[in-house]
C-alpha cells in the first residue's frame, strides 16, 4: 500500500485528496522524512514568513500544527497562530500539542473558503499544502489568502521539491506517491503573481522545500 494512502484518510466530497489522517503516523514520517531538520527547518519557515511579535498568523492547510506552533512562538507574547485544516483527526493532533498555548487555536476550513475576515491578518503561510489541492481550486485558494492578509500582510508558500535525480524521484514516487514525485513548484511563483501578489521572491531550503514569498499591496494595486 502506498504511504500517501495511508497518510491521507477518506475526505468527503469537499475535501477529496486534501486531508491527512492517521496524524502520529503522519509525525512520525515528518521527523524521518526531514532527517532531524524538521525543526530548524520549520523555524526558519517561521521566520521567511515574516512573523513578529504581536503579529496575527494564519496557517492554512496547518494538518497536525507543527508550522503554526512555530508561528505561535515568533508572534508572543500579545500575537495569535491559528491553524485551519479540513481534517477532524489532525485538528484534534494538533490542539492537544497546542493546550498550553492560549494563543494558538486551530478550526476546521478549507483553502479555498477561509474561515476568515478580510485583512484580518498580518501574516498567511502554508507548507506542503497547495500539491494537495485540486488543480482547479488552487488559483481561488491562493486570492483567499490574499483576501484574509491586511494591505501590506506577508505571504509564505512552502511546498515539497522533488530531487533532481531520476532515481532519487522515483523512490521519492514509490514512497509518497506521484503528486509528491511530480510536484510542479517552479508553478507557485506564477500562481501567487497571478493573485496580484508583490515582492515575489523565491528560495530553497534543504532538504526537500521550495518557497515563495510575497506581500499583498491592498486593493488599490
Amino acid at each position: 500500500m502506498e504511504l500517501a494512502r495511508f497518510l491521507h484518510g477518506t475526505a468527503d466530497s469537499r475535501t477529496a485528496g486534501q486531508t491527512i489522517g492517521h496524524a502520529r503516523a503522519y509525525e512520525a514520517f515528518g521527523a524521518v522524512f526531514f532527517g532531524g531538520r524538521r525543526r530548524r527547518v520549520y523555524t526558519r519557515l517561521a521566520e521567511l514568513a515574516g512573523a513578529r511579535p504581536g503579529d496575527r498568523a494564519l496557517d492554512v492547510g496547518c494538518g497536525t500544527g507543527y508550522l503554526t506552533l512555530r508561528l505561535a512562538d515568533a508572534v508572543t507574547p500579545t500575537g495569535r497562530a491559528v491553524g485551519v485544516d479540513p481534517s477532524a483527526e489532525v485538528l484534534a493532533h494538533a490542539r492537544r500539542s497546542a493546550a498550553d498555548r492560549r494563543h494558538c487555536t486551530f478550526t476546521d476550513g478549507i483553502a479555498e473558503e477561509l474561515p476568515a475576515g478580510d485583512g484580518e491578518f498580518d501574516v498567511v503561510a502554508s507548507s506542503l499544502m497547495v500539491h494537495h489541492l485540486p488543480e482547479d481550486v488552487r488559483e481561488r485558494a491562493v486570492a483567499e489568502m490574499r483576501r484574509v492578509l491586511r494591505p501590506g500582510g506577508r505571504l509564505l508558500l512552502a511546498d515539497f521539491r522533488p530531487p533532481t535525480g531520476q532515481v532519487a524521484r522515483h523512490l521519492v514516487g514509490a514512497v509518497t506517491g506521484p503528486v509528491m514525485e511530480h510536484n510542479p513548484v517552479h508553478l507557485l511563483r506564477p500562481l501567487v503573481e497571478q493573485a496580484g501578489f508583490t515582492e515575489v521572491r523565491t528560495g530553497d531550503l534543504r532538504p526537500w522545500i521550495h518557497y515563495v514569498q510575497a506581500v499583498n499591496p491592498g486593493p488599490s494595486a
